[in-house]
């Protein structure tokens, strides 16, 4: 396949497709405020994802559980007024769409109508399958979300890694064909084998993007916490540190309370 580079003014749903027929591979990662997003849309990533992981990199929970969709749309918000170029997908949190195809419906309108994102992320396939048709209907662009589905943890119990056995593998193959069947624009594959994920994203014809599911698939999502190591304690299999600013920062800190303390700051350039 072509890598050819095409230059986008503004990344589309359609723009992510464009990618995968040209073997450009697509690279996504989570933003959840107006700095950091700026920042990460500068950088020309091509879609920022407003995650529900904002409930533990933001709000410090334990899982992604806590987060409401009223606090989705305030980070998702924050996040749309920085990016220019990146396409922006927002999470639906847990509770807003699983049981009630209308309510899926009615949070996915509040996320676009107040928010202004460009698309929304739900996790699961076949289970909630009548409430992505009803989004879709609207509309509403939805990326899917396979494998380690975060929002499931307590079904789950553990993080480890996913569809490792062969009736789990074959639900996700399936689930991602249904994905692609009913309109799905792309699909997260998290922390599954990467054999698996190459499997899948040969097999269906819109993006796949992976996150612990390697190199076979059609992009790469990462938190930016983590990536940036500000998040330093989390030591994922999958995740690559560009730089440490958990020390750099924790450094900066201590050296501004040190020169407060001995009254080196301010000095007289830094007065009026």
């Amino acid at each position: 396949m072509s890598t050819a580079k095409k230059e986008y003014k503004r990344v589309t749903v359609k723009s992510l497709v464009e990618m995968k027929q040209t073997g450009e591979k697509i690279s996504m990662l989570t933003a959840y405020d107006y700095s950091m997003a700026k920042i990460v849309d500068a950088a020309n990533v091509d879609a920022i994802l407003v995650g529900d992981s904002a409930s533990n990199v933001m709000a410090g929970h334990e899982t992604t559980l806590p987060i409401t969709l009223d606090q989705m749309i305030y980070h998702a918000s924050s996040v749309v007024r920085a990016a220019k170029r990146a396409l922006v997908v927002v999470d639906i949190p847990f509770g807003s769409y699983q049981g009630d195809s209308k309510e899926a419906l009615r949070s996915a309108i509040r996320i676009m109508k107040e928010s202004g994102a460009h698309a929304v992320k739900v996790e699961g396939g076949e289970e909630i399958k009548i409430s992505i048709s009803r989004i879709l209907e609207a509309g509403i662009p939805v990326m899917g979300h396979l494998g380690l589905t975060p929002q499931s943890i307590y079904k789950f119990g553990t993080y480890t890694v996913r569809a490792k056995e062969e009736e789990e593998a074959d639900k996700l193959k399936s689930d991602a064909k249904l994905l692609e069947e009913l309109g799905c624009f792309a699909i997260v594959l998290e922390k599954i084998p990467a054999k698996l994920a190459k499997e899948v994203a040969e097999s269906v014809s819109i993006p796949v993007i992976g996150i612990g599911a390697g190199g076979g698939v059609d992009g790469q999502v990462l938190v930016v916490h983590d990536m940036l190591g500000m998040t330093h304690e989390f030591h994922p299999r999958f995740l690559r540190r560009y730089l440490n600013l958990y020390d750099e920062m924790s450094n900066a800190i201590s050296q501004y309370v040190d020169d407060v303390k001995s009254s080196d700051f301010p000095n007289e350039d830094e007065s009026y």
